[in-house]
């Protein structure tokens, strides 16, 4: 009976064990199964072409270090896009510390563009707050974005579901994106579409007959597909088993792809900067101009007021938030009328108290509307009223007044904005929505294409619920916006700069 009771002992103890490593094998959490995995992250640097069509319109590189107790992970991105005569850059830098599990600890980024130069610096305090300082000149202003659950980097979104163990065809994940470079979060919905093999350059040599650097020798790498939708915006990415991208592409027709050092960096800097300048001087009928209409140096006059229509060519449409309560598409043409009728009339008294409506209510790191200074500024142009409708037109005419046209002036956030009165569409619509915020009007801003002189410009302005989502342009001090205004995309400076983007692949022909 001893002997029995020691087998039954030693053999509990072993099934006890056994159970213990298959719940340590099996079971762990995406934490523990990232933090061991982060052990094995290879340190180094990858690069990218970045391309429209066969013109090359910039590089990035993403380069990983890893460190005692942390990962370091910096992005850079440089492109440069052609308008009226003109080459326009965007660099924008950022550097993130992360934990061993691949969580957020700290960041800086730098954003230098027409539209915008700031810098920001971060800080985690606890596991939901990000601790922010923005700088432009000698302004700076410390705001906070709250993470309502763990974020993600872009750059690391591929590493995280790679070593998270996700990379299996038919998986989806439901991830939050932070980007540092942004300031901007959002929810993205990532599939694993496919699995197949892709050849990549490895090494280039310089060829002196074309005077380019040309490649050389060429891996096969084992790649997924996945395929990502975030707020309206759709793409796809092919990722290596170890989570680094090997191809990107977006619906606004840029593709991203892995490379050599030499043929990403070195000949976009010894392209014929002048020659890609110059074919931008004239765009043509339903060509765009790749920057905004004071970016350009015109001051905004609308061409249409009634219905405007277009046909769209040469761009992925699927992946675009085209349809609206104002925009129609069938096929490849967009009808665009003004808001009118019952969409105009508000079905409640402000504040809003749909919860269904409270994520266009919160502040935002750009978008400081629980400041005293805007809380009181939207309580001083309201008054009294109550009536949704008549608080958005006098908060977009007193921004209208107020606010003076000047591109890449000061720091796009609202409060900037309010303390220096001056600044592009971007920082009207900024402002503007952080003040309907303010007044309990929810509000979002939105981005596409402005019609004005003939032309078409990238142009951002707002939408406001009233009984329906309704635009509004606090630069033109119209509510409702006309015609000529084409919604692409919902959402902030991020969305805008994905915008930028659509250089030499849509086109639009004016029905």
């Amino acid at each position: 009976m001893r002997r029995r009771g020691w087998a039954i002992a030693i053999l509990a103890a072993w099934a006890l064990s056994l159970g213990w490593l298959i719940k340590r094998t099996y079971f762990r959490s995406t934490g523990q199964r990232l933090a061991e995995a982060a052990l094995a992250v290879p340190p180094g640097a990858v690069f990218y072409r970045l391309t429209v069509g066969a013109q090359q319109i910039g590089f990035a590189s993403t380069t990983i270090d890893t460190l005692q107790d942390t990962v370091r992970v910096e992005d850079v991105l440089v492109m440069d896009v052609p308008a009226l005569g003109r080459l326009h850059r965007t660099t924008a830098r950022s550097q993130a510390l992360l934990d061993r599990a691949l969580r957020l600890r700290s960041m800086s980024a730098l954003v230098d563009g027409d539209d915008s130069r700031f810098t920001a610096r971060g800080e985690m305090v606890g596991d939901s707050s990000l601790r922010l300082i923005l700088s432009t000149g000698e302004d700076s202003q410390l705001t906070w974005a709250r993470f309502t659950r763990p974020a993600v980097l872009p750059s690391l979104l591929p590493l995280r579901l790679a070593f998270g163990g996700e990379l299996k065809t038919g998986r989806t994940s439901a991830l939050r994106v932070f980007d540092p470079a942004l300031l901007a979060e959002r929810d993205a919905a990532v599939t694993i579409a496919a699995e197949s093999t892709l050849v990549v350059p490895d090494s280039a040599d310089y060829d002196s007959t074309s005077m380019a650097w040309v490649a050389v020798h060429f891996d096969t790498v084992r790649a997924f597909r996945l395929e990502q939708r975030s707020e309206g915006l759709a793409g796809s990415m092919w990722v290596d088993a170890q989570g680094h991208i090997v191809r990107a592409s977006s619906p606004t027709g840029v593709t991203l792809e892995r490379t050599a050092f030499e043929l990403a960096y070195e000949n976009f800097r010894r392209r014929d900067t002048a020659r890609v300048a110059r074919s931008s001087a004239g765009p043509g009928p339903g060509d765009i101009v790749p920057i905004t209409a004071i970016a350009a140096g015109v001051r905004p006059r609308p061409d249409t007021a009634g219905t405007f229509r277009v046909r769209l060519v040469g761009l992925a449409l699927a992946g675009l938030d085209l349809t609206s309560d104002r925009q129609r598409l069938t096929g490849d043409t967009l009808t665009v009328r003004p808001d009118r009728g019952a969409a105009l009339t508000p079905a409640y008294r402000l504040p809003s108290a749909d919860t269904s409506l409270t994520m266009y209510l919160r502040p935002e790191p750009l978008l400081q509307s629980t400041n005293p200074r805007i809380e009181a500024q939207a309580r001083l142009v309201m008054g009294r009223g109550r009536d949704p409708r008549e608080t958005a037109v006098a908060l977009a005419h007193w921004v209208a007044a107020t606010v003076r046209y000047e591109a890449g002036a000061v720091l796009p956030s609202a409060l900037a904005v309010f303390e220096g009165r001056r600044g592009d569409c971007t920082e009207h619509t900024t402002l503007f929505v952080a003040l309907a915020r303010a007044a309990g009007l929810p509000a979002r801003p939105v981005a596409g294409l402005l019609f004005a002189g003939g032309r078409l410009y990238y142009h951002d302005w707002a939408e406001v619920y009233l009984n329906g989502w309704v635009a509004v342009d606090p630069t033109l001090d119209q509510l409702p916006a006309d015609a000529g205004h084409l919604r692409l995309v919902v959402g902030g400076l991020a969305r805008q700069m994905e915008l930028t983007r659509l250089i030499g692949k849509l086109r639009l022909e004016v029905l």
